[in-house]
């Protein structure tokens, strides 16, 4: 892989461990539009805590940059931005064909675009290249090629890095997905799986998450029905689980930017074709629901306990989408403070992993800095958080006024120390 200079476009959970994998070995350039963002890099930390300070300065040929003419020297362009919904669920592909059209400004004659946002298969041929070839003025397959290899990043796994996580990898052409599966293998010590084209790549990501969100709306439905039936569901799910084929899912909200987001594209793509997708939405609808669903059974413990909801304080805690790591994207927690705030409930945030001007202009909520003492009439164990565990249930319950309700979401207590559990 002599003379190869890659560009990494965009800076997020995705790009940057990228980035400085790759360049520990190649000359990169890591490519981003946020000026601060670039800034704290430059400064050596990251911010979302994928990568640690001496990661970054172990990554001693990678810069940074938001300038085009810097992107000029670059021969192959990873695309590493979000790939969103609209507020309608459609997807929403203005990153990608932006960074699309940022790369045609500076595309040259055998150069390769490599893509590794979530899409829907076809995107990146039906989508995205047309976009390269009107910016660039060449032609795809005979001036410049493309690849798509997923990104399986998991935020604040600290054990499935981007190196140990067996990477799939496709070309535009037989010879150019071999150059970009040795790209991939040069630096991925999990090895890598060749796929027979783009579009089988693309699928194979988007199913991946898919097949997560259709198992947690499963879980999810059936502790609504034992629920109703006054029936445990971790106690149901561990005995389950004795059984070697049952799978290990857990219920609960289903937030982030993949499993919440990715069939939304799938599922877009099957409707173009003509196919409505069944089980997908259903998955989909029930787990978009679960927060208003936390919400109302919080209520109605709370008038079991004669306390007066409109106007009452309720505590939430955690606000990311998943337990000990900052990401605010697409968490579902604000659902529960949005559904609270509609029966007339004050409610106050805390979480430690959260950047709260992040939380601010994401969300509209500011969080606490530290909850009260003895002042809630409600409180949500919403995220796992580290934190929390080692509190315990007596200083949780301590946040609590005399007569509160504790609802415990992800089983970080015992069944005994909460008043509910989902």
């Amino acid at each position: 892989m002599q003379n190869t200079h890659i560009a990494i476009i965009g800076l997020g959970y995705v790009g940057l461990p990228l980035a400085v994998e790759f360049g520990k070995k190649y000359p990169v350039l890591g490519f981003d539009i946020n000026k601060a963002r670039l800034a704290e890099l430059n400064k050596g930390h990251d911010s979302t805590l994928e990568v640690d300070d001496q990661e970054l300065a172990e990554a001693k040929y990678l810069t940074y940059s938001s300038s085009l003419d810097d992107l000029k020297a670059c021969n192959v362009f990873i695309v590493t931005v979000p790939t969103p919904i609209n507020e309608h669920k459609q997807p929403d592909l203005t990153p990608l064909i932006k960074a699309s059209e940022t790369i045609g400004k500076v595309l040259k004659q055998g150069d390769i675009v490599i893509y590794e946002s979530t899409v829907y298969p076809g995107a990146t041929e039906e989508d995205c290249v047309p976009v390269l070839e009107r910016v660039s003025g060449l032609t795809f397959n005979k001036d410049f090629f493309c690849g798509y290899s997923p990104e399986r990043i998991n935020p604040g796994d600290k054990e499935h890095r981007v190196t140990t996580i067996l990477k799939v990898t496709s070309g535009s052409t037989p010879e150019v997905a071999e150059t970009v599966d040795q790209l991939y293998r040069s630096i991925i010590t999990a090895g890598t799986h060749k796929a027979s084209s783009i579009k089988v790549a693309e699928a194979a990501k988007v199913i991946e998450n898919t097949q997560r969100d259709v198992n947690i709306g499963l879980i999810n439905e059936l502790a609504l029905i034992f629920n109703k039936l006054g029936i445990d569901t971790e106690e149901v799910l561990k005995a389950a689980g004795t059984k070697w084929n049952f799978l290990p899912f857990r219920p609960g909200l289903v937030g982030g930017h993949c499993i919440g987001v990715d069939p939304y594209y799938l599922t877009h793509k099957a409707q173009s074709v003509g196919y409505h997708p069944e089980i997908i939405l259903a998955g989909r609808r029930l787990n978009d629901g679960m927060g208003a669903y936390v919400a109302s059974q919080l209520v109605k413990a709370m008038l079991k306990k004669r306390i007066h909801v409109e106007g009452s304080r309720v505590l939430v805690l955690g606000l990311t989408f998943k337990e000990n790591c900052p990401d605010l994207r697409n968490t579902k927690v604000v659902d529960i403070i949005a559904e609270l705030q509609d029966y007339g409930v004050s409610v106050d945030c805390y979480d430690p992993w959260i950047n709260a001007t992040e939380a601010q202009h994401e969300y509209g909520i500011t969080p606490v800095s530290e909850p009260a003492v003895g002042a809630y009439d409600g409180i949500v164990l919403a995220v796992a958080h580290e934190e929390f565990a080692a509190m315990g249930a007596e200083k949780i319950h301590a946040l609590g006024k005399p007569a509160h309700v504790l609802y415990d979401l992800k089983y970080v207590l015992t069944a005994s120390s909460a008043d509910l559990r989902l």
